[in-house]
């Protein structure tokens, strides 16, 4: 079943069984450009992710390559040995992946990419995700352009090579709590049920009231028809949230010819199988990695997950537990399940998608299973992602290229204009509220707000001082620094009350400016964290993902600030 895109304002929309999308976006003929903030001028990026771009020689040891087109083609040489780049495997993947979409129907690009995967010369560039709620905050959609984009760039630059965008479903977390809900004009849509095991195995049952909410909540403008109508087709008409979220990932991107993969799938657990039986064996993740993690810790980075012993879930209907080695045995956390090693590597050869890798352990199942090159993630992912790469070179399996997805704030034309007069640059966007405040007062006062003139004056006539003080009484020199210290200190607090005054006399600029800023940044946080697609989509319609696609470079480190 699928949706039809409306392409303009008096064309209705069509749902049917069986029926091809006609999904063509047209950019709509506007003065639509971006401006670009380094990410350590933000104020919301890790010392690593900012460390990791600038390429600081205290992080270099735990990654591959650095992420550019010039060392793609070594990425290459090297992947294309492996055993995810096999003919035999890369022909099963392709039948696997294309049984996997089922009744949903896939656009030419994506059944041709998938068809691609069989070729020698053909690579991935994946990014993962959570099945949040109708894709849940803004950056679900800038992973999935940064793949696309990334390929496209690799394709120019490598004309002999295709390279395929992929979206890997998180469809084995089991966060639900992290995932039932997406943020519409700053109120929560929430989905109210119990949860319990892998989040893509939860039915879809309860998602009609969640539907009703939202007809009321968008309206009935046609841009409003379709997010409803998108809504209901992905979550009222499939049975569960890996399907679903297939559904709607495909509907928004399948003219790019993005792949959707869904590890929980037995085929490709039992490539995975020899990884997970070493894992239960000799723990060598725990070993490797905690020794990699202390090396990342002393050079300065913070550790984003801790290894386990065994870094396994079991995987049932409704549970999702730890696997815990003791005394010889396997026990299934918070459960009665106990398996001795005969047992528990029966299980994994029989049934292997009763196991599941861990946030730590899921890189490595991607990585053996894909010929992929480069990874996207946020900041977050990428930190774990450090904590890796000792283990990759002891299990054999390549490590991928990494890469910092594109971030963006996107902000509308009107609130462009109220920024701009209020005289006030984009970096100005990150400041925080009393630096902005402060800025506008340098800015739009008529007085001399800031005293640094005064203050060197001052310590020029000091210097003077000094050197008098040396040519009589040492102890001279003691009250001529305290005499010094107290007239700065007197210029400063002369200086602060100038600018609490002068907040005052500017006093409505700066309520603007911040509740500008707070409309742009909800709760003090990223947009792209906060807000979901929904929002902007009733604003530009039809031309939010082809602005996304024009506007976001992958390999641009630099945060997007995006006029629609």
């Amino acid at each position: 079943m699928q949706v039809h895109r409306p392409t303009n304002i008096n064309e209705s929309f069509r749902i049917g069984i069986g029926e091809v999308r006609i999904f063509t976006f047209q950019l709509q003929p506007t003065h639509m450009s971006a401006a670009y903030v380094p990410y350590s001028k933000t104020g919301f990026f890790s010392k690593t992710v900012c460390d990791y771009l600038a390429q600081a020689e205290s992080i270099r040891p735990f990654y591959n390559r650095f992420p550019s087109l010039d060392s793609l083609g070594e990425q290459i040489a090297e992947k294309e040995q492996s055993q995810a780049c096999s003919p035999e495997w890369r022909k099963k993947l392709a039948a696997n992946l294309l049984a996997a979409y089922g009744s949903v129907d896939i656009s030419e690009a994506t059944q041709n990419n998938i068809e691609l995967l069989t070729a020698s010369n053909s690579f991935t560039i994946t990014t993962g995700h959570q099945l949040n709620l109708f894709t849940g905050p803004l950056y679900f959609l800038y992973k999935i352009v940064s793949v696309i984009n990334f390929c496209k760039q690799a394709k120019d630059a490598y004309p002999k090579h295709e390279f395929i965008p992929v979206y890997w479903m998180a469809t084995e977390d089991h966060d639900f709590d992290e995932i039932n809900y997406f943020n519409f004009k700053g109120s929560k849509i929430a989905w109210n049920r119990k949860d319990g095991g892998a989040v893509g195995e939860l039915n879809t049952k309860g998602l009609e009231e969640v539907a009703e909410v939202i007809r009321a909540a968008t309206g009935k403008s046609t841009q409003a028809a379709y997010l409803q109508e998108l809504f209901e087709t992905a979550y009222l008409k499939h049975t569960d949230l890996a399907a679903a979220t297939r559904y709607l990932a495909n509907a928004l991107f399948a003219e790019q010819g993005l792949v959707i993969v869904d590890g929980n799938n037995s085929e490709l657990k039992k490539a995975f199988a020899p990884y997970a039986k070493r894992e239960l064996l000799s723990q060598t993740g725990h070993e490797v990695i905690t020794a990699s993690t202390e090396k990342l810790v002393l050079s300065g980075y913070k550790q984003q997950v801790h290894p386990r012993e065994i870094n396994l879930f079991y995987l049932d209907k409704g549970v999702r537990e730890r696997i815990v080695a003791q005394d010889g045995k396997f026990y299934i956390n918070d459960t009665d399940l106990v398996f001795s090693e005969e047992e528990i590597l029966k299980l994994l050869d029989s049934n292997p998608e009763k196991f599941s890798p861990n946030a730590l352990l899921r890189p490595l199942f991607q990585e053996a299973i894909l010929p992929n090159l480069c990874y996207i993630g946020g900041g977050g992912e990428l930190a774990y992602w450090f904590q890796l790469k000792a283990y990759f070179e002891t299990v054999g399996v390549v490590f991928p290229m990494l890469m910092l997805r594109n971030s963006a704030l996107l902000i509308t034309e009107k609130q462009i204009g109220k920024w701009e007069r209020l005289d006030l640059d984009i970096e100005d966007l990150f400041k925080s509220a009393d630096n902005l405040a402060a800025r506008l007062v340098e800015i739009h006062s008529s007085l001399p707000v800031n005293f640094d003139p005064q203050k060197e004056h001052l310590k020029k006539q000091f210097e003077d001082l000094y050197q008098l003080a040396k040519q009589t009484d040492p102890s001279f020199l003691g009250a001529v620094a305290a005499q010094e210290k107290k007239q700065i200190n007197g210029l400063k607090n002369l200086e602060k009350r100038l600018r609490k005054a002068e907040k005052r006399n500017h006093n409505d600029r700066i309520i603007r400016a911040q509740e500008l800023q707070a409309a742009l940044f909800p709760a003090g946080s990223l947009q792209e964290r906060n807000t979901n697609f929904s929002d902007f989509y009733l604003e530009v319609g039809d031309g939010l993902i082809p602005l996304l696609l024009k506007e976001l470079d992958p390999f641009k480190s630099e945060f997007s600030v995006i006029r629609l």
